[in-house]
């Protein structure tokens, strides 16, 4: 069975696969739709990482204001007020499901912006070996 640094390094590595995506989906004319959702996916996995570490049953949701605020109650530095992230957890659904759902290149490149901030957030605390 992994420990909680292999299982957090493996939430980070999917995420950082999702933010691939995202960069080089950014870098071309789009479909931006797939850059929001793959921004969606990255929080929902550094969330989900953060869960991992402190040894949190991971829940099955990609409702990223439950994911936060369960890592916020096991770290309550962690803020995410300033994030909005209900409107990106739409994107998980949206992209699948709402036939018109088209964003531009600026909705796509706020929600990586999201992203990163997540992620930095994440990252400040865990350990070096808890990264890939």
């Amino acid at each position: 069975m992994k420990d909680k640094n292999e299982l957090a390094k493996g939430w980070i590595r999917k995420a950082e696969s999702d933010l691939t995506v995202v960069r080089r989906m950014l870098a071309s004319e789009g479909p931006f739709d797939t850059v929001c959702f793959h921004c969606q996916q990255a929080i929902e996995k550094f969330l989900k990482a953060f869960l991992a570490f402190q040894e949190q049953q991971i829940p099955r949701t990609h409702d990223l204001e439950e994911l936060a605020k369960l890592c916020s109650l096991l770290d309550e530095t962690l803020k995410w007020a300033e994030l909005d992230l209900e409107e990106v957890t739409d994107f998980a659904v949206a992209v699948r499901y709402d036939l018109e759902f088209w964003p531009e290149h600026n909705i796509a490149q706020e929600a990586l912006k999201k992203s990163q901030e997540v992620k930095e957030k994440i990252l400040l605390r865990l350990p070096s070996e808890a990264k890939p």
